[in-house]
């Protein structure tokens, strides 16, 4: 084993960033979000088309279809133009020696109470976990990060959970 792959991925700097919140992002239920998201996805089910129809299966207007957590407002004032994430926003500590490749290592959404056209949730995210793994690649930075959405009135209504693989 070298020396360079024997110094651990994980710094002290990035330790110190599990679990400091994001800065708020605001996202936007519309109904034409949900028709547009529910008709990519092949939905058919008229409660993601017709208000009617959802509100007779139970839900105050058109639900969001699973994966769908609304779309973000973009403001100039504070949003990349090119990107629409907030500007300033780095990419924050990185590790030890640079990883050139990344892996999507999957994205998992729970549900705590029902999403709904004219809903307008309230997103924090944070670095929940990161890991170093050895593998047949050689060294991993396995981060796990969490999205929290909060409706209009306070309600905690989904967790996202992301995981990102570099080596």
């Amino acid at each position: 084993m070298t020396e360079a792959a024997a110094e651990p991925l994980i710094t002290d700097a990035m330790r110190a960033t599990i679990g400091q919140r994001s800065e708020p992002t605001i996202s936007e239920v519309t109904t034409t979000g949900v028709r547009m998201f529910a008709r990519s996805v092949g939905h058919v089910d008229p409660v993601f088309y017709d208000v009617e129809e959802a509100k007779k299966a139970g839900y105050r207007s058109l639900p969001a279809p699973a994966g769908y957590l609304g779309t973000p407002v973009y403001d100039p004032r504070y949003n990349d133009a090119t990107f629409g994430g907030r500007r300033g926003q780095g990419p924050g500590p990185q590790p030890s020696r640079p990883l050139t490749r990344i892996l999507n290592g999957g994205t998992e959404v729970e549900y705590f109470d029902d999403i709904c056209a004219g809903d307008v949730l309230t997103a924090v995210g944070y670095t929940s976990d990161i890991q170093e793994r050895a593998g047949s690649i050689g060294q991993m930075l396995i981060t796990t990060s969490k999205t929290e959405y909060t409706n209009q009135d306070g309600k905690l209504v989904a967790v996202m959970t992301g995981t990102g693989i570099r080596y």
